[in-house]
């Protein structure tokens, strides 16, 4: 890629709400341009102008069916898109050496050798949510769960919308992670709780209960554009970076 060349975009998950969020903010983000938008075969979406398909005005990339196809010449690839096609997506970034940002949650069991391999190849940053917010209460759960040690139990809480599918969310997964390792605890002490219903974006809490008294941790998402403009400016940093594996937490300290 030159250098001040803007970065060629591809949003794998074009019609779902990721991917128009994306597909409405990508082009206020200097150093980014569209340059193909998918969708799966037989999705209603294919053919249409996807900036028509996000509520704005046309912009002349028609979304497409053919990820592979659609990744030639591109610069990052952005997937939001099922984990039906999480593996294939990730084999098609590998062989045209795209860089990845992987933030679809519910991954199968072949994903983790997949992306250990495509890591040698490409940049990949794989991530359950990709708000900075987030990313700071990552920090701040491990760096709490460090220092209260195993005398504290720890909880974990999520709240969705009615349609969104995992419980735990792939968030307050990592969040349980982030407080297990910086315990030094099992991960099977990590207890969690879900709420899903009404149109709730994404809050989270992190309870740490203790003899006497609690400490919590938390962050609400009101706006699902949080997630696009962090997955945006995530990846204009993960386009410029060398073949590895990354997390959002390495996005916030090189900020």
């Amino acid at each position: 890629m030159k250098r001040g060349a803007a970065v060629a975009v591809v949003i794998l998950g074009a019609p779902g709400r990721m991917g128009t969020s994306l597909l409405r903010l990508l082009p206020s983000f200097a150093g980014l341009r569209l340059h193909a938008a998918v969708a799966a075969a037989g999705n209603p979406a294919v053919g249409r102008d996807s900036g028509e398909l996000a509520g704005v005005a046309p912009n002349g990339v028609r979304v497409r069916p053919d990820a592979e196809a659609a990744l030639e010449g591109a610069g990052l690839a952005l997937d939001f898109s099922t984990a039906a096609a999480a593996a294939a997506h990730v084999a098609a970034c590998e062989a045209q050496r795209v860089p990845l940002l992987l933030g679809t949650t519910g991954l199968g069991p072949e994903l983790p050798a997949m992306l250990e391999r495509a890591a040698r190849r490409i940049p990949l940053l794989v991530t359950a949510n990709t708000s900075l917010g987030v990313a700071v209460l990552q920090e701040l759960v491990h760096a709490a769960a460090a220092a209260l040690g195993a005398g504290f139990d720890v909880q974990v809480c999520d709240a969705h919308h009615g349609a969104k599918r995992d419980a735990p969310s792939g968030t307050a997964l990592t969040l349980g992670a982030a407080a297990a390792d910086g315990g030094q605890r099992p991960a099977q002490r990590i207890g969690y709780a879900s709420i899903r219903g009404g149109d709730v974006v994404g809050d989270h809490e992190v309870h740490f209960l203790g003899q006497g008294e609690r400490l919590c941790l938390s962050h609400s998402a009101t706006d699902r554009s949080v997630f696009a403009r962090g997955a945006l400016q995530s990846g204009s940093w993960l386009a410029r970076r060398p073949p590895g594996r990354y997390a959002m937490t390495d996005v916030l300290r090189e900020k």
